[in-house]
């Protein structure tokens, strides 16, 4: 048990330098925007490429990590690296296209990386998932608070292109970190899953077949749905809202200061959501959270502005971070330990390919009617993620 929380350490904070960089690169935007003299519609594109290319690179992503079950520690490891080089690549990009190449690489050392890491953890305690995977978002939570506020007062000192090559020695030294516990791990036989669920998972044909019949069976594909939905409000908001906050005359600190604070509320009630997720379900947190996050986002398209904008703020910070960690505890549930890194994988890449188009619509909201257009794109967003979710059947039987 030390060890599995150990690990579950190691993963908090690769999840949190993970979050770290994203909401870091949210602040340093409207800089970006100004270097290269592009329009929100260009930035929104630029997510664009991401979101398809995470998409992309999600469905091969899990069934590499199925096949490659015993060899996580390298494929984790890989991609923080990886990640570190993608950022190096958008610090030192000359042009504007090169930072799409720089998203690529983003994209998948992301998507590949949180497939088996919530996997392992799932594995590892399959009594407590809900609290654990609340955990191990409270970690991202973590970095998107610390990440916006330290960028924001960085600002001063140094240019964007300065900070992001700074930044790139954080997920190397996770790597280092990650590759030594997992390698220790796995040499002493504690893989978290047994030799049949591994044999299982090497076997690619068998796991498609059993994606396929999960997917006939159960609702999941409704709960992906959702998942969907959700990820289209929060891509939407990390593009748009610290570019709404730079026309609006924020600083740099202090566009930080309010990023950081839109996550922070997140760290505590991400635990506690998804505590009472395990000991109530899914549904009777998760249904109530995205409502909630559907009028918050809605008053604040209409009256978010002065000391008004930060209260709205701290109150969305209670639900936008913490109802994705539900997400993937009720995709795992439903899997209930088959092929889930190859389901996550499916499941990934049809949720990404609905969050590629949320960037391009809401610069186009943003740049034909500003950002009250955008916020309220994004309440009936969360609206319907909640209608759709209040009538997922998760009770079925498996196959």
């Amino acid at each position: 048990m030390k060890k599995n929380l150990t690990l579950l350490l190691c993963f908090f904070f690769g999840h949190a330098v993970f979050h770290f960089l994203a909401q870091s690169f949210a602040v340093l935007l409207p800089s970006i925007q100004q270097t290269f003299g592009v329009t929100p519609v260009q930035i929104g594109a630029l997510i664009t490429v991401r979101e398809i290319a995470t998409g992309l690179i999600s469905l091969p992503g899990g069934l590499l990590s199925d096949y490659f079950a015993k060899r996580r520690a390298l494929l984790l490891s890989g991609c923080l690296v990886l990640y570190a080089i993608a950022w190096l690549l958008i610090g030192w990009a000359p042009y504007f296209a090169v930072l799409s190449i720089g998203m690529v690489l983003i994209a998948a050392a992301s998507a590949v990386w949180h497939l088996p890491s919530l996997v392992e953890l799932g594995a590892r305690f399959p009594d407590r998932r809900g609290t654990v995977f609340a955990i191990h978002g409270a970690g991202g939570s973590s970095g998107d608070i610390v990440g916006p506020m330290a960028t924001g007062m960085l600002l001063a000192y140094f240019s964007w292109r300065e900070i992001l090559t700074i930044y790139t020695a954080l997920p190397l030294v996770i790597a280092v970190w990650t590759f030594l516990l997992i390698s220790r791990l796995y040499r002493r036989g504690e893989t978290g899953q047994n030799h049949k669920a591994v044999q299982q998972r090497a076997n690619s044909k068998e796991n498609l077949r059993l994606c396929w019949a999960i997917l006939k069976t159960t609702d999941i594909w409704l709960v992906n749905v959702v998942a969907g939905l959700r990820s289209m409000c929060f891509t939407v908001l990390i593009t748009f809202l610290p570019i709404y906050m730079h026309d609006s005359g924020f600083s740099a600190p202090s566009i930080g200061f309010h990023f950081g604070l839109l996550w922070a509320i997140g760290l505590l009630a991400s635990p506690a959501m998804g505590f009472f997720s395990d000991r109530w379900g899914r549904k009777i947190v998760l249904v109530p959270a995205l409502l909630y996050s559907s009028m918050m986002v809605g008053i604040l398209a209409f009256y978010g502005t002065g000391p008004l904008f930060t209260l709205l703020i701290v109150l969305l910070g209670f639900s936008i971070r913490s109802d994705y960690s539900l997400i993937n505890a009720t995709i795992i549930d439903i899997v209930k330990g088959r092929v889930e890194n190859t389901m996550l994988g499916i499941l990934s890449f049809s949720r990404s390919l609905m969050g590629a188009v949320a960037p391009l619509l809401a610069g186009f909201l943003y740049q034909q009617s500003g950002m009250r257009a955008a916020l309220l794109f994004i309440s009936a967003l969360f609206l319907v993620a909640a209608a759709l979710f209040s009538i997922a059947r998760l009770d079925r039987a498996q196959p």
